[in-house]
C-alpha cells in the first residue's frame, strides 16, 4: 500500500479495538457475492504464497509465473508481490460461480475483508496497531444480522497464524537499510524476491550449491529447511537480514587456510536472482 494512504488511513479512519463490534456476513444468498473478488489489487505476503502454491500442488516458479505480478511503489523501491487477475474479467483466478477454491488457503487480505489493519511507525504511538471497517457500496455484507467482535473475527478467519508467520517479514521490510542505495541494486532485490517468494528454487541454491560448506548452519535446521517451507521461509529471512543488511543473523565458517581469506566469500555457481553471497 503506496504511504501516502497508509498515512491517511492513520489520519481518517476511526481507529477499532479487539472487542469492537461490526456487522457482516458473505455468502452466496447475497447479490454482490464473488463481485468483490473482481478489479482488485490483491497483495501477497510470502507466506500467502507459500499457502497457494502448496494447496494447487505447485511449484513456487511456476505459481509466480502463472498467478503473479511484481510491482514497485513510487515512494520505495522495494518489489511488491501482487495476484494476477484474469485478463478478461479482472477478476480473482479461484473464484467461480460457487465461489473460492481456494479457500482454506485464501490470503490474508481475503481472510481481514471487511477489516483493515494499520500501524504507525511511530515508537511512541498510543496505538501501535488498529484495526479500521472497510466499506464499499458494492458490498451487501454490512446488512447483517451477523455480528463480530474484532477479535472474534480474527479468531475465525484463522489470521493468528498468518500474523505470526509475517511478522518477521514486516520486520525485514521495515528495515531502516532499505534507505542505502547498496540495498536496492537490482541483483539484491532480484534476490529478495527469490529467496522469499520462490521457495523451493531458493531451497535447491541452498542444497545444490557451496552454501552450507560457506556458512554455519545447525544440523536440525539443515533437516527442517530441506523438509518444512515454513521453516525455510524463517531462514530465507535471516539470510536477507545478513545478506542485504549486514545483520548477525548468518555465521560464516572460519577458513580452512590462510590462504582462504576470512573476509568474504565467493558466490556459488547457481545464483538465483544475483549475489546472495556476501562479501
Amino acid at each position: 500500500m503506496p504511504e501516502s494512504i497508509q498515512q491517511q488511513i492513520l489520519e481518517d479512519q476511526p481507529r477499532l479495538g479487539l472487542d469492537t463490534r461490526f456487522t457482516f456476513r458473505c455468502g452466496p444468498d447475497r447479490e454482490c457475492f464473488n463481485r468483490c473478488c473482481a478489479d482488485v489489487t490483491i497483495l501477497l505476503s510470502p507466506y500467502d504464497v507459500l499457502r497457494l502454491k502448496k494447496a494447487l500442488h505447485m511449484d513456487s516458479s511456476e505459481f509466480l509465473e502463472k498467478h503473479t505480478l511484481v510491482a514497485r511503489s513510487r515512494e520505495r523501491q522495494v518489489p511488491v508481490v501482487l495476484l494476477r487477475m484474469t485478463e478478461e474479467t479482472r477478476q480473482c483466478p479461484f473464484v467461480g460461480q460457487a465461489g473460492c477454491s481456494v479457500y482454506p488457503h485464501r490470503p490474508w487480505a481475503c481472510r481481514m475483508y471487511p477489516l483493515g489493519m494499520a500501524e504507525p511507525k511511530e515508537p511512541d504511538a498510543a496505538a501501535q496497531r488498529f484495526y479500521f471497517l472497510v466499506t464499499e457500496t458494492i458490498c451487501q455484507g454490512h446488512r447483517g444480522p451477523d455480528q463480530h467482535s474484532i477479535r472474534e473475527w480474527i479468531t475465525e478467519q484463522e489470521i493468528e497464524a498468518f500474523d505470526q508467520m509475517q511478522g518477521p517479514f514486516l520486520a525485514l521490510l521495515a528495515h531502516p537499510g532499505w534507505d542505502s542505495p547498496e540495498s536496492t541494486t537490482a541483483a539484491k532485490l532480484d534476490m529478495y524476491l527469490t529467496a522469499l517468494y520462490d521457495l523451493d528454487r531458493f531451497r535447491r541454491f541452498v542444497f545444490e550449491s557451496r552454501f552450507l560448506e560457506l556458512f554455519e548452519v545447525e544440523e536440525s535446521r539443515i533437516q527442517a529447511i530441506a523438509e518444512d517451507d515454513e521453516e525455510l521461509l524463517e531462514f530465507a529471512i535471516d539470510w536477507l537480514a545478513f545478506s542485504l543488511f549486514h545483520e548477525k543473523t548468518m555465521r560464516l565458517r572460519k577458513p580452512a587456510s590462510a590462504s582462504q581469506p576470512a573476509s568474504g566469500i565467493s558466490a556459488p555457481t547457481e545464483q538465483p536472482g544475483g549475489e546472495y553471497a556476501q562479501s
